[in-house]
């Protein structure tokens, strides 16, 4: 008579391999759903365009093009910037990591050329694939968002 076991019945076996399989899929897929901030962009200013790409395990975004010299300012027309360095080729979105609570969103921080000042950001890509960025002091709460559009090809 053959043996037979209720603690590990065979089905039971292959039961815990379909749910280790669904498991998988549906983490990688729920991670392939998660838009992408990696291309080109322009700021919300319309000053710069800048490619965001990977820099070692972050994301970082480099100005490529300089489109315009326009201040955040209100009320002001021409931007003298702090920081009289070229804009092109300069890092204006530094070390972008995940999340570690919304895998939607990226944190790092964001150069501002006009006044000279880094702050901590936040990073997403909007519902119509708009780059969301909201720069803050202290908290998320105390910041601005900006909206940067996708340079399109």
């Amino acid at each position: 008579m053959p043996s037979f076991s209720f603690q590990n019945p065979p089905c039971l076996r292959g039961l815990r391999l379909i749910a280790a399989a669904t498991l998988c899929l549906s983490t990688w897929a729920a991670h392939a759903a998660t838009p992408d901030p990696r291309g080109r962009w322009i700021t919300a200013s319309g000053n710069l365009e800048v490619a965001v790409a990977p820099c070692g395990q972050a994301l970082c975004g480099t100005a490529t093009r300089v489109l315009a010299n326009r201040s955040m300012s209100p009320g002001v027309e021409t931007m003298e910037p702090v920081d009289t360095r070229p804009a092109l080729g300069m890092t204006i979105l530094i070390d972008f990591r995940p999340d570690e609570d919304d895998a939607s969103r990226w944190q790092g921080q964001i150069y501002n050329r006009e006044n000279g000042k880094t702050y901590r950001c936040q990073m997403s890509v909007g519902p119509q694939g708009e780059l969301v960025l909201r720069p803050y002091i202290g908290l998320p709460l105390f910041g601005k968002t900006q909206i940067w559009q996708r340079v399109q090809p």
